[in-house]
């Protein structure tokens, strides 16, 4: 049994081979809306998230990603000391922080 697929193969590509860029065209489209309307949004908010985490001081009242409130007593590189009761004080990371108290979460807590 033969199969000739010469001509068929031969029907995909143009002719004189400077419109090849155009099949290109609708997946540069395509990722170019993905990172506007995904990707651009996501960072901005991960830029606001990490500038309120870097703008964190010793007395802000805060609560963090799982609901704990607290005073900031002691500040980290990467972890900060929250007092939660009197005398009573625990050690978080800085990103379970989500916002200040009494005021919209600057960081959303993960989906359960």
């Amino acid at each position: 049994m033969l199969i000739f697929v010469g001509p068929v193969v031969a029907m995909g590509a143009p002719a004189d081979g400077s419109a090849g860029w155009v099949q290109f065209l609708p997946f540069l489209l395509i990722l170019g809306i993905m990172y506007f309307v995904l990707l651009l949004p996501m960072r901005r908010k991960e830029q606001k998230a990490q500038e309120f985490r870097d703008s964190l001081k010793v007395g802000d009242r805060v609560i963090t990603t799982s609901g704990i409130y607290g005073q900031v007593t002691r500040l980290g590189d990467d972890s900060l000391q929250l007092q939660i009761a009197d005398k009573i004080r625990i050690e978080v990371a800085r990103a379970a922080i989500g916002g200040y108290q009494g005021k919209p979460p600057v960081v959303e807590s993960a989906p359960q």
